[in-house]
Formats: structure tokens, sequence, C-alpha cells
């Protein structure tokens, strides 16, 4: 559970009525508070579902959207409670906290189909749970860059996953750790020089940082190879991309998820990080748009 009273240096706003009149998208009332969501695309189209990772909240899919709806897909993306502008909710970030969510958000709007996932680094182990859990809701599932398996947290994590310590470390370094964290997920960060900059907003919001721990400790970052073998055993068609220059889970996995989803449709991207759907949208788009027209 999260420390209501540890205050976290830099963290002086309140995410409430007020600020959510300022901020472009829409929200939505879950039981576990407000999610930021943004819905487009004809009716009628089917329906893809963008879940985000660890830290970054849903603008990382600004390129996968446009191109999705451009293609006549009605395209979903929101923030992960405790990410972006939706609620930092106090409680214990994990995978039946990122499943409620997305099984309500699916409910409260009226998507009355079967949904196309598509889930980037953490997103990625958030919609293969789902998936697992209700099978019948899941058409078809893209997978980018995964988490979920052993070798994905880095050895600093161990020091955050020590209470009071990790909240310290958070407080004083977080947001510099988080920040030089992101340049690390591109091949060329360099191209990217306004990315970093659209993180740091959501990070002035109380309970940020709170939700970051709380998801390093007991979050689906890990631990989920049986998981994804379940769901190479259901028989929905995946599609499986990895940036061959992914630092932050590392391209070598790739291996074992192949192995967890023997049926996938695997793409390396070259000359991409972590993030190949936004280094590499002109790569990674025409194979996405193509296996979800199969």
């Amino acid at each position: 559970m999260g420390n209501k009273e540890f205050h976290f240096i830099g963290e002086t706003l309140d995410l409430n009525d007020q600020a959510r009149l300022c901020v472009e998208g829409n929200f939505i009332k879950l039981s576990d508070g407000f999610t930021h969501y943004e819905l487009a695309g004809p009716p009628e189209g089917q329906v893809v579902i963008l879940v985000h990772g660890f830290s970054v909240p849903y603008f990382l899919w600004d390129p996968t959207f446009k191109a999705l709806v451009e293609a006549g897909f009605r395209a979903l993306r929101y923030d992960l409670y405790g990410r972006g502008y939706s609620d930092r909710p106090l409680t214990t970030y994990d995978s039946n906290l990122f499943d409620r969510q997305l099984r309500e958000l699916i409910t409260a709007l009226q998507i009355d189909q079967s949904v196309d996932l598509v889930g980037l680094s953490m997103g990625g182990s958030i919609v293969t749970v789902f998936t697992k859990r209700h099978p019948e809701l899941a058409r078809r599932l893209c997978l980018i860059s995964p988490a979920g398996f052993e070798g994905t947290l880095p050895a600093t994590a161990r020091l955050l996953n020590i209470p009071m310590l990790g909240e310290v470390l958070m407080s004083l370094f977080g947001e510099q750790v988080i920040v030089s964290a992101q340049s690390k997920d591109f091949y060329h960060p360099e191209r990217f020089p306004d990315y970093v900059e659209r993180i740091r907003p959501q990070m002035k919001y109380k309970g940020y940082r709170r939700a970051l721990l709380s998801t390093m400790r007991f979050g689906p970052l890990d631990g989920l190879s049986e998981s994804y073998k379940r769901v190479g055993q259901q028989g929905t068609p995946i599609l499986l991309l990895w940036g061959c220059q992914d630092r932050t889970v590392p391209f070598a996995l790739s291996a074992k998820v192949r192995a967890a989803l023997p049926k996938a449709e695997f793409h390396a991207i070259e000359e991409a990080g972590h993030v190949s759907e936004y280094e590499r949208p002109e790569v990674v788009n025409p194979l996405l748009i193509e296996f979800l027209k199969k």
C-alpha cells in the first residue's frame, strides 16, 4: 500500500476537477477513480485499445493512434492509474488494479464487441493478463517489447523495493532517474528533443511517485511467464514487435517471449530502442495495421 503521509518533493498539485478542466481528452469515473482517455475513429470501426507502459502516459501512442484512425479503426488510448491525468488512488498497483481499470473502461464506454489490444512494455503484460482472464473480449493481441519476464527489472529496483528507503530515494532522485531513463528508450534520442519535456507535467501531481513505487513492488513487471504461455495456448492471434536496440527490456528477452508464444508473428525492428512504435512508426504502423486487418 502507499504511504499517505509521505510527501514527495516536487509533487505540489492536486489532480482535481479544476485540473481536469485544463486537460485535452476525456475523463470517465470508474470504481478506483477518474480515467483520462481519448476515443476516435468511425463508430462502426473495429476497436483497438492502446495500453502504455510503466511511466510515460498515453501521448507515446501519438503516431499509432493517428495511423489507426486514418486506417478506419476506432482507437482508444488511456492513462493507467497513477500516470498522466488519470487518478492516483491510494491502493496497491498490481495486475488486479490495471485489469479492473481496462475492463471497467470497456464497459463504461459501452464497447460491446471483442477488441484488439496493443500493449507496450508493462502495457504488454497488462494486456496479456487481460487476455488470459477475459479471452472472449480479446480478438487480436499486439505486444511491443513486453515486460513480465524475469530480467525486466533493473538492479536499482531492489533498493526502491525497500520500504521507506524507496520513498526517500524516489523523493530525492525520482524525477532525475525517470527523466534520464526515457532517453535510454530510444536508439536516436536526439531526434526526439521534446519527448522528455512532455513527461514532466504528470510528475507534479500528488501520487505519481507513490504509484510508481507501488507498481515496482507489486505490479505486472516480472514473474508472468505462465500467463504468457497460457495466452499462447488460447489461440488468440498475436503480433510481437521488438526494437533491436532495446536497452529497457533487452532484445535478448524476445527469445523467452517467443518460446512462450510459439505461434506469434514476430518482427525485429531495426534501429529502434524500447519505444519502437514512436521511434519507427513508418515501420511499425504498416505491420500493425496489416496484422489487425487480417
